[in-house]
Order: C-alpha cells, then sequence, then structure tokens
C-alpha cells in the first residue's frame, strides 16, 4: 500500500522546478519522493484546491504569478490532493488504484472500512470499492465492472497494518514537501507547511 497523487495537466509550468509526468498520471508520494517529483505534487495539489469562499487575491499579489497559483491553497482549510491509497498485489500484479473525485486527505475511509461501517469508495472511472468480510477485506479494482473486475483479498490485521504504514508515507511526505518549499519557495514556505500539514490531518467542521 502506498500513498499515490495524481498529477495535473501541467503544460509549460515554469513557477518552479517540477518533474517529467503524464497527466492524470500517479506519482508515490513518501519520504523518498524525489525533488522533482516533489514540485510535481506541489503544483497538481494547488492547481486543484480552489479558494475558500468570499477569499479573494490580495490586490498587492497581482504581479506575483507564484502567490497567484498558489492562493487557493493556502487559503482554503481543506486542500483537495487527487489521488489516496494504491494496492498492488505483488504475486497477481492487480493494482487498486483510487479514481476520479478521491483524495489523499481523505485516507480515513480506510478506517472506516476497518472499523466503521465495513465499506468503502474511493472514486470512479474506475470504482474501487473496498468491503469487510469477517476477517478479510476484498478490494474490488472497478464496480463498474461487475462480475469481471479483479480484486484483492488482505487480512484486515495485515490491512490494518498497511494503512498505518501508508498514513506515516503519507506524513513523511508532508515533512519532505516542507522542507523543499523552504528551498524553493522560501517566501511562501510557511503557508506551504501549514496548508500540507491539513492533508494527513484534515480539519472537521463544526
Amino acid at each position: 500500500m502506498q500513498p499515490v497523487l495524481e498529477t495535473a495537466a501541467l503544460h509549460d509550468f515554469d513557477l518552479w522546478p517540477i518533474g517529467t509526468s503524464t497527466p492524470y498520471g500517479f506519482i508515490v508520494v513518501d519520504g523518498r519522493t524525489a525533488p522533482a517529483d516533489v514540485g510535481t505534487a506541489l503544483a497538481s495539489i494547488a492547481d486543484g484546491t480552489t479558494p475558500w469562499e468570499g477569499d479573494a487575491p490580495d490586490p498587492d499579489d497581482a504581479d506575483d504569478p507564484v502567490a497567484a497559483f498558489l492562493f487557493g491553497l493556502l487559503n482554503s482549510p481543506y486542500p483537495y490532493a487527487p489521488g489516496g491509497f494504491r494496492v498492488t498485489d505483488t504475486a497477481t500484479g492487480t493494482v487498486f488504484d483510487p479514481g476520479c473525485c478521491n483524495g489523499l486527505e481523505e485516507w480515513r475511509e480506510w478506517l472506516e472500512v476497518l472499523d466503521g461501517e465495513g465499506t468503502g469508495g474511493f472514486g470512479h472511472g474506475p470504482t474501487p470499492l473496498a468491503q469487510r468480510l469477517g476477517d478479510v477485506v476484498r478490494l474490488t479494482v472497478d464496480m463498474g465492472l461487475k462480475q469481471d473486475s479483479p480484486v484483492i483479498e488482505v487480512p484486515v490485521d495485515e490491512l490494518r497494518t498497511l494503512v498505518v504504514r501508508a498514513e506515516q508515507d503519507l506524513r513523511d511526505f508532508v515533512g519532505l514537501a516542507e522542507r523543499w518549499a523552504e528551498r524553493y519557495l522560501p517566501e511562501h514556505a510557511a503557508g506551504i507547511a501549514a496548508a500540507l500539514a491539513r492533508i494527513p490531518d484534515p480539519l472537521t467542521e463544526d
């Protein structure tokens, strides 16, 4: 199990260094992510995070394209990090990827599978679904395929361990990205650090 982030279409992006990526592909994000891929990840998160209702850019930032691009990320209490936790069955090669409109900030849905209602949906197109069936969790790669979807079955205790490790990987990535921002975007590093910290620790509504 690995945290993966879906990359945005970043054509001609030149606000900071980024790696080569396929639009709407996935990159693994953890404490070992390469610096260029950290740049890609941050750009993808900022690209997908809209400003909080009522917020508007400071007129003083009008001539600062970096501040303008980061505005939504820095001012929204709910950053959107498209992606989720990928599960790979190393014996069969079957991969359970998050679908569209799922976010890493929703990782606690896995806890609902383990200790809550016993089911969790992780996006659409594909439509991955996790179901707890006794002592096993069945991961259906794409519910849209009906009976033809590949599945992965993982013992509950093993999956719990995998989720803990994936959560730590996500936290390690946030720490890595904070250090990256201090180097490449020092003027915005504090705001970026605060925003990224809300991904593994999302705010709750009153």
